[in-house]
């Protein structure tokens, strides 16, 4: 049952970040006998409660209905349970995966693939990314934080 459900639920897209599901972003934790156990990417996330009333509706559809939802918030949510294929993904659309280097400024152009990259603003077009530029090829990016 759980490796249907997370199939099931791999259709279920992160409403602030579209090209990742809500597996691949590593917001379902668990599915147990009784509950898909969920952690919000962050505290007071303000996607948290359309992903949570997108993946009832999901579970629903699939005769699932059976099954809750449970919030988790311990341990935190963090950018290590993004997925390989998240990563790609978001490479693909366009926005820097997070990476643990030394530096939150360093980035990798989605693009180009050039290291050479400045941060433009700690705050881009969602709490969870920062705007970044690459001085390569001149495009201006997302990364996603780490966390």
């Amino acid at each position: 049952m759980k490796a249907h459900v997370l199939q099931v639920l791999a259709h279920v897209p992160d409403p602030e970040v579209p090209c990742l599901s809500v597996v691949d972003l590593g917001i379902v934790r668990d599915v147990t006998a009784d509950a898909v156990v969920i952690t919000p990417t962050y505290t007071g996330c303000p996607a948290t409660l359309v992903i949570e009333q997108s993946i009832r509706a999901e579970l629903d559809r699939a005769g699932y209905a059976h099954l809750g939802i449970k919030t988790v918030l311990s341990p935190p949510w963090t950018t290590d349970w993004i997925s390989d294929e998240g990563h790609e993904k978001l490479r693909a659309f366009g926005i820097a995966p997070p990476h643990h280097s030394a530096r939150e400024e360093d980035a990798i152009c989605p693009r180009c693939t050039s290291t050479h990259t400045e941060m433009i603003s700690r705050f881009g077009s969602t709490p969870c990314k920062a705007l970044h530029r690459c001085l390569a090829c001149g495009e201006p990016f997302d990364k996603f934080k780490c966390h």
